[in-house]
């Protein structure tokens, strides 16, 4: 029996469809997580730019990576948001569903990179203090984004056309709600060794390699603090990086466990019925992007002055 292996016009985004009796309740969950995920990271984006104080390398960082995490959701939510409300909305085009893909692994690889430039970057701050300025000048700064997003397209572009080059007939039914590298394969009929050779080999570059470069960063930075004499100096200093390690931990944590853990095939189902790959999906490109402005704004003194300053000039105005 020939199989047909003609190219699918479009691809539906099953999204939450075995949950149906919550998806309605759901909407107003997801989009007010998305409201606050914006307008957190505007905020951040915003009080750095009005604010001269905040002109240093770290905040110029942490202005980007916020105007990441905006992009990186707004990749998905939209489109699962508009899916929670109706079945015809779950239809995805061929291309759109290309381009979906690209642009979530390109801010997301690009996130990964970033976050070890935030990391290298307080690395100088803390252990090469007095060379610190003449390290992170701004051309040294700009060059760690640009960098970033070089390797983050390279990463996108390759897994992308790898995917979509492959033949879909078993079904075009994407168990997901968004179009992400794993479930996309699945509905190849034909062998996707290479493709998941890909991603250990190109994902493992991207991820495990930005990966080893933050927490190598990081252990030159705690060896540092432990050997510092002021007790003061060392909450200070650690001050300055438990924001950044937490960010890490969430977003690295869910990454890994998404691409280099076991297929969703093998995985378990969550209390509601909700395979493990989408709860974790919902950590690394929802929920993650929203707590990156409550993390870095709640645990950072100097931004929080300068957002109340801002907040006092514009109630005064």
């Amino acid at each position: 029996m020939s199989v047909n292996h003609t190219r699918v016009p479009r691809f539906i985004l099953l999204g939450f469809s075995e949950i149906t009796q919550h998806q309605l309740s759901l909407f107003p969950i997801f989009l007010c997580i998305y409201i606050i995920t914006v307008g957190g990271n505007l905020s951040i984006i915003i009080t750095y730019k009005l604010s001269p104080s905040l002109h240093t390398p770290m905040y110029f960082f942490l202005a980007h990576f916020s105007l990441l995490e905006i992009l990186y959701v707004s990749s998905t939510v939209p489109k699962m948001l508009s899916s929670l409300l109706s079945d015809c909305s779950k239809v995805i085009s061929f291309s759109g569903c290309a381009m979906q893909m690209f642009c979530v692994l390109l801010f997301g690889g690009t996130e990964c990179y970033m976050l070890a430039a935030m990391a290298y970057d307080r690395y100088n701050a803390i252990c090469h203090p007095l060379l610190y300025t003449l390290i992170m000048r701004e051309i040294v700064c700009i060059r760690h984004i640009v960098g970033s997003y070089v390797i983050g397209a390279a990463n996108a572009l390759i897994h992308t056309v790898f995917t979509f080059s492959l033949p879909f007939c078993r079904s075009n039914e994407i168990d997901h709600f968004f179009c992400d590298v794993p479930p996309v394969l699945e509905l190849s009929c034909q062998d996707i060794w290479v493709n998941e050779l890909v991603i250990f080999l190109v994902a493992g570059c991207v991820i495990i390699g930005s990966f080893v470069v933050t927490m190598i960063s990081y252990i030159e930075i705690i060896s540092k603090i432990l050997k510092l004499s002021s007790t003061l100096g060392k909450k200070k200093s650690f001050a300055t990086c438990s924001s950044h390690l937490i960010v890490v931990t969430i977003f690295y944590g869910s990454g890994i466990v998404m691409y280099f853990g076991p297929r969703s095939s093998y995985r378990p189902k969550s209390s509601y019925g909700m395979d493990q790959d989408r709860l974790v999906s919902v950590m690394y490109t929802v929920i993650a992007p929203m707590l990156n402005p409550f993390v870095y704004s709640l645990r950072n003194s100097e931004i929080k002055l300068a957002m109340q300053r801002l907040l006092y000039e514009l109630i005064k105005v």
